[in-house]
């Protein structure tokens, strides 16, 4: 194309022009040099001067959100107390480990078989770096944390209509992908195709630019040769002495590579919520909730069902069952602040204004079901060498994750062997746990064969059927949002509201502990004030 044919491109036309022919990857990439892409709004440790005036309040559920609340409201000096549903702290800071036991809705209960030192995470299980107020608490309660591997370009991408369902290693879509998008923009460079956007100047920069992040070699190719098999590996790897001379491994042609389809899975990691550096606590999520029962754990009273939630001019009358004895009480407070999952809120007795109850039920909840399969050996790093990172897949599993410690250890090892949701997630959720173990393990065997002649034992989560929360997070339309959140946060007399479902991090810790800070500054401003 000449200079005469080439239409006017706009920034925004070029960004969209990248997305579409090199993924999100490139167009993050671009976006940040183009200074578009912008934390949590986390900063640092809340400070609630002046008089609490002996204001007692009910905290309602022991989640990140409730315990974030307890700590602090109390070191202002509230008297606080927790009602908690389940004979822990933490809600879906949760882990599962061998003893464990688990009882879904239907009665379907599970006993996890893992051996020492072996878990899944069923809720969270990762902690990104701008998660500050998370990470904070980690640091003030003691939760020790280590890496947790996001991306392992040694790991696979998957599809069942590619290659003859044969899995591909990641480094070689990518970088396959990178190199022949970084060819083609660079011919769009020099044949001034971009001119109206891209000066001479700026062209011959994007043009070193291609070279480096694209592989190519001195005449903007993307070809066999020590270039590229530096990204994607080598078919003889180098080595020492008279071996040791390593030969090139051949690219996939552009078109295999684009009818593939397998670009989809190389993108999501430069998403916001996926960059490094990425976090988990050493020994399982639930080391977060230890954390917090270490400090307000003495505020919590366990295996108490609420029943009823009703308010008045004078305070907050909180109506509850004793999970193990069945004895009924009550619990009354100045205030309340309510972290319970809203499927299960929705089903309470409460008297708050028709704003509140609105939102309480605009809100669905996810799909999403977890899979845990422990194995005799850790033949992921034995035989493929894949230490940590993610599988992507199009089977029915979405992906499997592969532990990110202990990394060389003997015995047994174990896999998160399906991570997945939406309308699949309903279908597995209808299933007996056992029956979705099993069939998570037919399907991982389609990437790695050794499944089934290793395999020990498993479990499984469906949210949807989890007692205390019906779903794993608020999934918030836009509509929804404009509607409905502005009134789900507000203050509806002497009850307030916190937890995932109550922020923009829907489906993480951080928006549970961000609310929760919200709503307890707001809740502490009204009381100076009255």
């Amino acid at each position: 194309m000449t200079d005469n044919n080439a239409l006017p491109m706009s920034k925004r036309d070029l960004l969209a022009m990248i997305g579409k022919t090199a993924g999100a990857s490139a167009m993050y990439m671009a976006m940040s040099s183009f200074g578009q892409a912008q934390a949590s709004n986390f900063k640092g440790p809340i400070k609630l001067d002046g008089d609490a005036k002996g204001a007692t309040v009910l905290i309602l559920g022991a989640g990140v959100a409730g315990m974030t609340a307890a700590l602090e409201l109390s070191k202002a000096g509230y008297k606080v107390q927790v009602l908690e549903y389940n004979d822990r702290v933490g809600g879906r800071s949760w882990t599962l480990k061998g003893g464990d036991t688990f009882t879904e809705l239907g009665g379907a209960k599970q006993l996890c078989q893992f051996s020492a030192g072996n878990y899944i995470n069923p809720g969270p299980w990762r902690i990104p770096w701008h998660h500050h107020g998370l990470i904070h608490y980690c640091h003030e309660l003691g939760v020790a944390l280590e890496p947790f591997m996001q991306v392992n370009y040694n790991a696979y991408v998957h599809s069942t209509t590619a290659f003859g369902g044969k899995p591909q290693r990641y480094r070689h879509i990518q970088a396959d992908f990178y190199g022949y998008v970084g060819e083609l923009l660079s011919k769009a460079v020099n044949t001034s195709a971009l001119s109206d956007t891209v000066t001479k100047e700026d062209g011959e920069l994007l043009l070193e630019a291609l070279r480096g992040w694209g592989g190519l070699d001195k005449n903007m190719r993307y070809v066999k040769g020590q270039t590229s098999s530096n990204r994607r590996g080598w078919d003889k790897e180098p080595g020492g002495g008279l071996s040791a001379e390593p030969i090139p491994s051949d690219p996939l042609t552009l078109e295999t590579l684009l009818q593939s389809k397998l670009w989809r899975s190389i993108g999501g990691n430069l998403t916001w919520d996926h960059e490094f550096t990425i976090f988990q606590p050493v020994g399982g999520m639930e080391q977060v909730a230890k954390g917090f029962e270490r400090a307000v754990g003495h505020l919590v009273k366990l295996n108490s069902k609420v029943t009823a939630i009703q308010q008045d001019a004078k305070g907050v009358t909180v109506s509850y069952v004793d999970t193990k004895s069945g004895a009924k009480a009550q619990a009354k407070a100045d205030y309340c602040i309510c972290t319970i999952p809203l499927p299960i809120l929705a089903q309470i007795d409460m008297n708050v204004g028709p704003d509140l109850a609105a939102a309480i039920r605009a809100v669905p909840y996810s799909t999403s079901v977890k899979v845990g399969l422990e194995f005799k050996r850790r033949f992921w790093e034995q035989d493929d060498k894949i230490y940590g990172g993610i599988t992507s897949t199009d089977l029915p599993i979405s992906q499997i994750s592969y532990p990110s410690s202990n990394y060389g250890a003997k015995g047994p090892g174990v896999l998160l062997g399906a991570y997945t949701g939406g309308s699949t997630g309903f279908e597995l959720t209808a299933l007996p746990p056992a029956e979705r173990v099993a069939r998570a393990l037919e399907w991982g065997s389609q990437i790695h064969p050794q499944y089934k002649e290793e395999f020990m034992n498993g479990v499984s989560v469906g949210w949807h059927r989890v007692p205390w929360v019906l779903g794993c997070f608020g999934q918030w339309s836009e509509e929804a949002r404009a509607q409905h959140y502005k009134n789900l946060c507000q203050r509806d007399g002497r009850i307030m509201l916190a937890g995932e479902h109550a922020s923009y991090y829907g489906g993480w810790q951080e928006g549970g502990i961000t609310s929760a800070i919200d709503a307890i500054t707001r809740l502490h401003q009204h009381v100076l004030a009255s």
